[in-house]
């Protein structure tokens, strides 16, 4: 198995069996994120030196508006893809085997938690997992201890208030909060 062919399986929805090799191959992955965060996260680095860790956490080149305030974890790494402008703030956990995809101009708030996972809900099968991906639109403001679980898409120019449980889908330029998260307010746009 390789990214490639973990990334395909993760992104179609497609149940992960226990045990599995699919499984043992994600679990590898987290003990290549476990290492790269604990770089991150373990002393100073310049907002460039923080870039090239993250590129190397996702696999993919992180544009250099890309700022992060550690620290920061995630249980793979390899299924975040990031637009241009994206700020991650300080204890900021993800999830991101089932995919997480953040737009451009996106203020990710202290101590957020982005999931994508879900276990089997039938008892002999609960050590399996269930990916679904989080998609966050552009211009996106997530507040502080916010939890965004998984299958959510958030639109466009959304806020999201601080320790907000997220649900559902959030509507483009709506503000959103509580738990779970609801609309409200409307955000006209000028």
């Amino acid at each position: 198995m390789d990214n490639r062919e973990f990334l395909d399986h993760m992104n179609s929805g497609m149940e992960v069996t226990g045990g599995s090799e699919l499984h043992m191959y994600m679990s590898a992955l987290s003990q290549e994120a476990i290492k790269i965060t604990t770089e991150i996260n373990s002393r100073y680095h310049t907002p460039e030196e923080l870039r090239e860790l993250f590129s190397e956490l996702t696999g993919r080149d992180v544009d250099e508006s890309f700022r992060m305030f550690p620290p920061f974890t995630t249980d793979c790494g390899k299924n975040i893809i990031l637009g241009k402008n994206v700020f991650i703030n300080s204890g900021c956990r993800f999830q991101d085997q089932g995919g997480i995809t953040i737009g451009d101009g996106v203020l990710i708030g202290h101590n957020v938690v982005i999931a994508t996972l879900n276990h089997n809900l039938q008892p002999k099968k609960r050590a399996n997992l269930i990916p679904m991906s989080v998609k966050i639109g552009n211009c996106v403001w997530i507040g502080s201890n916010a939890t965004i679980l998984p299958g959510i898409t958030i639109g466009d120019n959304a806020v999201i208030g601080a320790g907000s449980v997220v649900t559902k889908d959030v509507p483009k330029n709506a503000v959103v909060a509580g738990n779970p998260a609801m609309v409200i307010q409307m955000i006209e746009e000028e």
